[in-house]
């Protein structure tokens, strides 16, 4: 009986541990979010890869009143495995700690490999606020307004040209991580461009991936497609072309059109709409004609839990602005109803996929 007791009383505090984990994460996002906002990384990288809690006040202009603050914060962020700590001397169990670089944070030391300003991005108050609101937009009968508009009175993409500050840091966003996931894409993947003569990147922005694909694959013809206010700030004197039209109204004839991150902005219809007029854009299958989608496919063929929590997490954030990832079903759906013959999942880009589309 005893021994009943003991085990129930530790699976209420299982669960209540679960609850308390989950509750607290946020602050485990918004110490992320401090460190890069402080250049930590880059104040550990300035000092060889591993600094001191002085050390990394000074390069980050902390005031030295905050150290001990600073280590708790610094706690959070080991515990997370974004750094690593280890004492200076490893029989000196009670010296002072040295923080060091991880995987992770590799990725935040500033350059253009960095992925800081997409951090900075998905962690800014602009996206994090709408979450507060969620309970109460999910009351509504409607989907319009959406989560980000009821919150901000705005579309994400109005704000953007209504705070130019935000839409800058939104573009650097979009570039930094088009960057990172191309250099990958062109490295692991290059067989699904060979045979390519002419590509167009659709709603390509500023043209990260069209020129990472030019640049690994010359004898492709790169063009990206952008809203006529995008194209015209498109950089100049590079490989790609820059077009300015609108993807729902017509798409230039291509070998292949890239979608990176781009169906997931939108619901069944309109994709569908996006899909059909790529179809009409490309050849036949024989002639080498496709759709080159880059996205996630929620479930996919991994077995690894925290790519799967990661996708469902990135579902929600992209419903604020009424966005959806997809599971392969609902992949095959859009695919088949918008007149393509079959697909094919490439699940080489850690929570994302490329995605092959052949009409």
């Amino acid at each position: 009986m005893a021994l009943t007791t003991s085990t129930n009383n530790q699976a209420l505090l299982d669960a209540q541990l679960e609850l308390w984990h989950t509750s607290f994460a946020f602050i485990k996002s918004m110490a992320l979010k401090s460190a890069v906002d402080l250049g930590i990384a880059d104040a550990i990288h300035s000092h060889g890869g591993n600094a001191t809690l002085p050390q990394i006040v000074s390069r980050a202009a902390l005031h030295p009143s905050k150290i001990p603050c600073l280590r708790r914060l610094m706690r959070v962020l080991t515990a997370a495995g974004i750094f690593s700590a280890a004492h200076r001397s490893p029989d000196d169990g009670g010296g002072e700690l040295v923080y060091g670089l991880t995987p992770a944070s590799q990725l935040l030391v500033g350059g253009s490999s960095s992925l800081a300003p997409f951090m900075s991005l998905v962690l800014h108050q602009v996206y994090v606020s709408p979450f507060l609101g969620l309970g109460t937009w999910l009351q509504h009968e409607r989907s319009d307004p959406t989560l980000f508009e009821m919150t901000h009175g705005l579309t994400a993409w109005d704000l953007n040209d209504h705070k130019p500050a935000f839409g800058e840091l939104f573009n650097q966003g979009m570039v930094c991580d088009s960057s990172f996931v191309m250099d990958i894409v062109v490295k692991e993947c290059g067989d699904v461009f060979r045979g390519l003569s002419s590509l167009v990147d659709v709603a390509g922005g500023l043209g990260a991936a069209a020129l990472a694909i030019s640049t690994a694959f010359p004898h492709v013809q790169c063009s990206v497609l952008d809203l006529p206010h995008v194209a015209a700030n498109a950089p100049a004197n590079t490989s790609v072309k820059y077009i300015a039209g609108d993807m729902f109204e017509s798409i230039p004839p291509a070998d292949a059109v890239f979608l990176k991150w781009v169906l997931h902005d939108w619901g069944d219809a309109d994709c569908i709409k996006i899909l059909k007029n790529c179809k009409k854009a490309i050849p036949s299958r024989d002639a080498g004609g496709k759709v080159i989608i880059v996205d996630m496919v929620v479930g996919g063929q991994s077995s690894n839990n925290k790519h799967k929590e990661t996708q469902v997490l990135f579902d929600l954030f992209i419903m604020t602005i009424n966005g959806a990832e997809r599971d392969e079903h609902e992949w095959k759906k859009i695919i088949s109803e918008a007149g393509f013959s079959d697909y094919k999942i490439i699940p080489v880009l850690g929570v994302r996929s490329i995605i092959e589309v052949y009409p």
